[in-house]
């Protein structure tokens, strides 16, 4: 792989404690969510910050798949949702569902569009195969699972 871009963070006391990007830029505590233990939902937590970055990754794969194909639209957007489970052997694993709002398309092309994204996506590409992702569309009129 050639290296486009490199940057790091650092977490220190897992997910009740701190994480900080190398820049500074992000500097977050982190809590355990009332879902698993925690006081509140008052803080970000991993699966907070994956979301956040998958969809933002995501719409931008999209955004370019769109360009590339010289079809109009009108603004994207992606909800990413992440999911934190039990799996084998007491193991846990993430499922993703991703939702791409494509409007002025039909919901056809806005389906074909979100799967192009997905084969391009960086985050889509680490992913594939390791963990469940479902694959949602709408074009401001209808939803449609991929």
């Amino acid at each position: 792989m050639k290296i486009m871009y490199s940057t790091g963070a650092t977490a220190r006391g897992g997910r009740n404690g701190r994480v900080k990007s190398e820049n500074g830029i992000l500097d977050l505590q982190v809590r355990m969510p009332k879902a698993l233990g925690g006081a509140n939902d008052e803080y970000a937590n991993p699966e907070m910050l994956f979301a956040a970055g998958y969809a933002a990754c995501f719409d931008s794969a999209l955004n370019r798949v769109i360009k590339l194909s010289k079809i109009a639209t009108g603004e994207t957007s992606v909800t990413a949702s992440v999911s934190l489970g039990q799996i084998e052997n007491g193991a846990f694993g993430l499922a993703v569902a991703l939702h791409a709002n494509i409007p002025q398309v039909s919901i056809e092309e806005a389906q074909q569009l979100i799967e192009k994204a997905h084969q391009v996506c960086p985050y889509s590409n680490a992913t594939r195969g390791n963990i469940a992702i479902t694959l949602t569309v709408s074009n401001n009129e209808a939803v449609m699972q991929a």
